[in-house]
């Protein structure tokens, strides 16, 4: 036997494409994609961090709805109050109200100035430095109250909700 003959021999000869070979291509081609997603699912289930991650995301998200809720409110509860106290208490009250608040707004203004007026300069510098520093943390102070009553808040109904 020559070479050539070995070699016809070991390779099949070529099949013509039947119908049914390529719908058994597609159908392991579906086949394969339907167990990438699987793969991908159970991973995905499998990922305790990120399934942590989320749900924090999404109890965080939940919180703040809450609390911006919580905040309107307790708004328009003091609204409401002011409004009551307003139209409860006696005209003649709130004229002497409102003359008192004139004023101490200008004994205010010359007890300000009397200081600006005999406090040294170096001080006066100073005192408007730490102003501004105040002015510039004035949002780190903002969150940190909202977060303090968004805590106590929090503190009080979950004991509200063990007494029940």
């Amino acid at each position: 036997m020559n070479d050539e003959a070995r070699t016809t021999i070991a390779t099949p000869a070529p099949n013509p494409v039947s119908p049914g070979s390529a719908e058994l291509r597609d159908q392991v081609e579906r086949t394969r994609d339907e167990l990438g997603k699987t793969v991908e699912a159970l991973a995905a289930k499998a990922d305790i961090k990120a399934q942590a991650k989320e749900k924090t995301a999404a109890v965080r998200g939940h919180a703040a709805e809450k609390a911006a809720l919580v905040s309107d409110q307790i708004r328009e509860s003091a609204g409401q109050a002011a409004q009551l106290v307003k139209d409860m208490t006696p005209r003649p009250l709130l004229e002497k109200t409102a003359q008192a608040a004139v004023h101490v707004r200008e004994s205010a203004a010359k007890a300000g100035q009397y200081a600006t007026d005999t406090t040294p300069d170096p001080l006066l510098e100073k005192a408007g430095q730490a102003a501004t520093a105040a002015r510039a943390h004035r949002t780190t102070t903002t969150l940190v109250v909202v977060g303090a009553a968004l805590a106590v808040f929090l503190l009080v109904r979950r004991s509200r909700g063990r007494r029940r």
